[in-house]
């Protein structure tokens, strides 16, 4: 396992609880900025740690989808995974081709 991957893993779990746990508060209504928060931190993240994108994007991505489930027994929440992924799979696919350019 790659030293980045043990550094960036566990700010990625960081990362994406601090975005649950913004998106959780009672007077934050804007789904669209959670959305862009967790897509650049996974895009960060999968960028970094360069191992195991899916992994970097559940770290961040899932914890909105457990606390709505937890909480509420809200499913909607599952959707937040998509820019998990996204961003993940983007930072990780931009540092493969970085590298084969240089």
């Amino acid at each position: 396992m790659k030293k980045s991957f043990l550094i960036f893993f566990p700010l990625a779990v960081a990362m994406g609880l601090i975005i649950a746990w913004i998106d959780s508060r009672p007077n934050w209504d804007d789904t669209g900025i959670s959305v862009l928060m967790i897509l650049i931190a996974a895009s960060i993240c999968g960028y970094f740690a360069d191992q195991r994108p899916w992994l970097i994007a559940l770290a961040v991505s899932v914890w909105i989808p457990l606390n709505g489930i937890i909480g509420t027994h809200n499913y909607g929440g599952l959707l937040a995974l998509a820019p998990g992924f996204i961003g993940a799979y983007a930072g990780y696919l931009a540092r493969r081709n970085w590298n084969r350019a240089g």
